[in-house]
């Protein structure tokens, strides 16, 4: 997106305030006890979903979510469950899929919407942490939750969403490390001395390689053939705790000029989630459907997706054996 674009799309796009009925609905949101999920739960709340699971890490800060909640949309404290995910664990992960599996009824809408946007360089997992939680953490819990939502278009004649949410800044890297040697990409974007050496990348880095996962996952289970829609939304730049670890005043005054409202911003998390299977596979925008960036269309891009997909799956292999076959 040029620059031209994002001062339209942040301060003259109109985003439709969301409408629907969503009675009769389970819905799952990662990273729901403040910011963009918490406004996007207030908003299905508000249409009627029958249950809403709050995904969070912390949960005294997700009751609170809660209750705030149900003050504003007077709703009934039953339609809201506070349940625990931390994103930066892979045993947190793998419990929390199983759960989801174990103990719901159906879900027919799960926003993965937890990411963090570090300050600095610190590991989880093994991995620079912004790469674990927000790729392969994130990829992770779609593949583990994937049985309940196939079991829910099958029981319910309906076509459940998973909607990852992602970010233009995955436009603002070239991928670097698209040249690292056969096999050490994920390395290469956990390198330390690289992180640091260009660390406002590191951020955009781990975004673009959720896009690259779900594009390369679209192409072989395409919407013709697999009963749940998987897309990707950027929600723009918002007001909301992503950036608290970032200390720069430019970063704070482009917010305080650009950004929209947390509100605002969730609308976009609501749109994506509510499409069809014409969204299979696409990068959402200011609620419709956008384009990724050119260097991801690219043949260079396409490449390179090839290879990460490849090192995602064997990483997902090593912490899930036969998670494949979800999907």
């Amino acid at each position: 997106m040029s620059f031209p674009s994002f001062l339209y799309s942040q301060l003259f796009k109109h985003l439709p305030y969301p409408t629907g009925d969503y009675s009769g609905q389970t819905i799952v949101i990662t990273g729901s006890n403040v910011g963009l999920g918490k406004e996007a739960a207030r908003h299905f709340a508000r249409m009627g979903a029958a249950k809403l699971i709050l995904a969070v890490r912390n949960l005294q800060r997700g009751q609170e979510a809660k209750e705030d909640i149900l003050s504003t949309t007077g709703r009934t404290k039953d339609v809201i469950d506070i349940w625990e995910v931390d994103m930066a664990s892979y045993v947190s992960v793998e419990k929390f899929a199983a759960r989801v599996n174990s103990e719901l009824d159906r879900v027919d809408i799960f926003l993965a919407n937890a990411g963090i946007a570090p300050g600095k360089y610190t590991l989880a997992e093994g991995n620079e942490a912004s790469i674990t939680v927000n790729f392969i953490s994130t990829m992770l819990l779609t593949a583990l939750v994937v049985p309940k939502l196939k079991a829910t278009a099958k029981a319910y004649k309906v076509r459940p969403t998973l909607t990852i949410v992602s970010s233009d800044v995955h436009a603002h890297t070239t991928f670097p490390q698209k040249s690292a040697p056969e096999g050490k990409i994920l390395e290469a974007v956990s390198d330390k001395e690289a992180c640091e050496k260009n660390w406002d990348e590191q951020y955009p880095v781990s975004k673009i390689l959720g896009v690259f996962a779900v594009r390369a996952l679209a192409n072989r289970y395409p919407a013709s053939t697999f009963p749940v829609t998987i897309n990707l939304v950027n929600p723009g730049l918002c007001h909301s705790e992503l950036g608290r670890d970032i200390p720069t005043w430019t970063f704070w005054l482009i917010k305080l000029l650009l950004a929209r409202s947390t509100e605002a911003g969730s609308r976009t998390l609501v749109h994506a989630a509510s499409q069809g299977v014409e969204s299979h596979g696409q990068y959402m925008t200011d609620c419709g459907t956008g384009a990724p960036s050119a260097f991801v269309t690219s043949a260079e891009g396409q490449k390179a997706q090839e290879r990460v997909w490849d090192e995602l799956c064997k990483k997902l292999e090593l912490i899930h054996p036969e998670w494949m076959s979800n999907f």
